[in-house]
């Protein structure tokens, strides 16, 4: 009898995690896992490698490291399609791949919402290329600036006022006064704005917190535009709707990061979603197809509390992932399923290597404390996904004041 194929499409943390935990259950499977890049990265901390404050290597690490080699095949290579009842996954070097079972796990794309020219001029902050493309092209404008003193050189918009976009502006502006002495910079002619179209900032935490944060920034010299919609993005500035009036900030350097979306391999495959993501069953299968399970930020999962989908979080990748194990191993055992339940331990977000704010637990953190609580946080992701080798590795043990 030929061995159970099992497929995972991703090494994210909802893929990666799977595939550790399916590894777990000794099933009696072929298992194979697919990706485009030969390591993992950490995608919370996508932002230290654009701000230049730690470089790709310390936020990465190698999927084999992962792979147990007597159980699972892992295949380098780019997903071009999903044929979901034929039961196959077309691939761009390796031809096409059969699957008794399939775990969607591909990730995240910017999201660009159609504004005009934002996928021309605009940069994205997705993925380690992404990232160190951020960086490059900043550290190009600020090595221009001696020769053409152009001061739109230095400067820098940051579209969009969610985690990824505070957490780039805290690291940013703590790397700031090292390259400002790298490159002879005037530092009163460094110009940092932030635009956000909705009316408050940070409005997942209390507003003492978000208070605290926002204030960090302005007081490290970061402008915030709020309630003001981005209507175009041209090569040298951000055009703006301040009431009724269009203003512009001119900028040489302007990074995106407004919002995420599914991976649009969701919709070529013919699932039924919405911005690449798929309202999931309760063990986490796509609707009408028992076999396949979408996990990560390709999958919606309703939070009856507020009637709106969970966001799309590292912890919420990681419990997903705990979930499909034991499902996978349950139906091809033909045990009961497990349905997915979720509640979040909360959430930190950094403003630079020292400074957080955070709520975890139901306890209220600023300052040192939540950057602590945030390496914390990074190092047991690190162990759930890597492993004890990985963590000691890669992990955050600068805890020092």
């Amino acid at each position: 009898m030929a061995k159970t194929k099992i497929v995972i499409l991703g090494a994210g943390y909802a893929g990666l995690r799977t595939l550790k935990q399916v590894q777990k259950e000794h099933l009696d499977a072929e298992i194979t896992i697919v990706n485009k890049n030969e390591y993992h990265y950490e995608a919370t901390y996508l932002h230290e490698v654009a701000s230049g404050a730690n470089p790709p290597e310390k936020i990465s690490f190698p999927i084999m490291s992962v792979v147990d080699q007597k159980q699972t095949n892992f295949i380098q290579d780019t997903v071009v399609m999903v044929n979901k009842d034929e039961k196959t996954v077309e691939l761009a070097k390796n031809g096409t791949i059969e699957f008794d079972y399939l775990v969607f796990a591909l990730g995240f794309e910017s999201e660009s919402f159609g504004i005009t020219g934002v996928d021309e001029f605009a940069l994205p902050m997705v993925d380690i290329p992404t990232a160190v493309k951020v960086r490059e092209h900043m550290h190009a404008q600020f090595a221009k600036y001696n020769e053409t003193k152009d001061e739109t050189l230095l400067s820098i918009v940051v579209c969009g006022a969610g985690f990824t976009s505070i957490e780039y502006l805290g690291e940013l502006t703590q790397q700031m006064p090292k390259l400002v002495k790298e490159y002879n910079l005037p530092a009163d002619k460094i110009s940092i704005t932030c635009i956000e179209a909705m009316p408050t900032l940070l409005p997942m935490f209390v507003e003492k917190l978000s208070t605290y944060g926002i204030q960090k920034l302005k007081d490290r010299g970061v402008k915030f535009l709020v309630g003001t919609p981005i209507k175009e993005v041209t090569p040298e500035a951000v055009v703006y709707q301040e009431n009724d009036e269009l203003k512009e900030v001119k900028a040489k350097t302007i990074v995106w990061t407004t919002g995420v979306k599914g991976s649009s391999l969701v919709g070529k495959s013919g699932f039924e979603e919405r911005r690449g993501r798929v309202m999931v069953a309760e063990d986490l299968t796509a609707p009408g197809y028992p076999t396949i399970f979408i996990i990560g930020d390709c999958s919606a999962v309703m939070d009856k509390t507020c009637d709106r989908p969970f966001p799309t979080t590292a912890q919420i990748a990681l419990k997903q992932a705990d979930n499909v194990a034991k499902n996978l191993a349950a139906k091809i055992k033909n045990q009961p399923i497990v349905p997915f339940t979720f509640k979040s331990q909360g959430s930190v977000c950094s403003i630079g290597n020292n400074e957080a704010i955070g709520e975890v637990m139901g306890h209220n953190l600023k300052g040192y404390p939540a950057s602590m609580m945030k390496k914390v946080i990074e190092n047991k992701s690190l162990m759930t996904t890597g492993g004890m080798k990985v963590m000691f590795e890669k992990g955050r043990f600068d805890l020092y004041h």
